[in-house]
């Protein structure tokens, strides 16, 4: 490519957002104005750390010092934590007074440093639960180490917690981020309950507005999604509304199954492999791809 050509696919690239920022009367960026994923993900992966210093922190960590490497790590990642979600406050509302935004990040990483402690409880629960519920499992570190399952639920319960404290673009990233790495896509706005077990994973889709109990189950392939979206009177699509199902205490999920629609999946029910469902069923129901009882 010579240089003329250089200079032209450069100037066209300009001239492509320029159009786009025309288009939504967007404003001339000053700089780099949103969250990095790149940084959030080491975020995560140091946060990691802090849950379960022994074992997925550093190889040489020692247990003499633990208290120490988790006080070191907690204050790099938080402030990282903090110019992230100052991005996307900013971004949010940029005529906002800066000293307040900066009030508001730092209130929220505090609150969300607090919820660590809670955190680490409830991944305590879907470890055990894994552990419990295959038996191939070994012990509860092999769980750890090794299931994709609990590495998304390591990122969703982090991500739920900013999603519950006004940054749901911080939220989305973190989340994105395990679904690349595991092919499981939760929304970080689905409320989930202690103990799931996600048995291996691969294609498992999570809506938004979910609502998940305790010690509830689910094979690969799952989708817990919205059967239809509904729209106000422009037509466009309402945000956030109740769409997704809600899944009582202690359901079994089998593969490949699809649960549609703002339905109840009783408490103790079963729902057989592939079944298509888009109606509440009573507890204690199991549903088959050729009766329901």
């Amino acid at each position: 490519m010579t240089a003329a050509d250089l200079e032209n696919v450069v100037a066209g690239l300009r001239q492509a957002r320029l159009e786009w920022r025309e288009r939504h009367r967007l404003r001339e960026p000053r700089g780099r104005e949103l969250p990095s994923a790149e940084l959030l993900e080491a975020v995560v992966c140091g946060l990691r750390g802090v849950l379960f210093p022994l074992r997925l922190g550093p190889p040489d960590l020692r247990a003499e010092v633990e208290d120490f490497y988790i006080g070191h790590q907690l204050d790099t990642q938080l402030q990282t934590l903090r110019q992230q979600a100052l991005l996307e406050l900013r971004y949010v509302d940029p005529q906002a007074d800066e000293a307040a935004l900066a009030a508001q990040a730092q209130g929220l990483v505090a609150e969300f440093a607090r919820a660590l402690p809670g955190i680490r409880r409830l991944l305590d629960t879907d470890v055990l639960a894994a552990y419990q519920g295959d038996p191939a499992a070994r012990s509860v570190d092999e769980v750890l180490l090794c299931y994709p399952g609990i590495e998304a639920m390591i990122h969703h319960r982090l991500a739920h917690q900013l999603y519950r404290l006004g940054v749901p673009l911080l939220a989305r990233i973190v989340a994105e981020r395990a679904h690349a790495r595991t092919g499981i896509d939760i929304h970080p706005g689905a409320r989930i309950g202690p103990g799931l077990f996600i048995d291996h994973g691969t294609g498992v889709v999570i809506g938004e507005t979910a609502v998940i109990g305790e010690r509830v189950r689910i094979y690969q392939a799952v989708t817990l999604g919205a059967r239809s979206f509904p729209t106000d009177e422009q037509g466009q699509i309402r945000k956030g509304a109740p769409r997704h199902p809600v899944v009582e205490d202690d359901v079994v999920i089998y593969a490949g199954a699809t649960i549609l629609g703002r339905i109840t999946l009783g408490r103790g029910s079963t729902i057989g492999g592939n079944v298509w469902l888009t109606r509440s069923v009573p507890p204690g129901s199991q549903v088959t791809q050729a009766q329901a009882v």
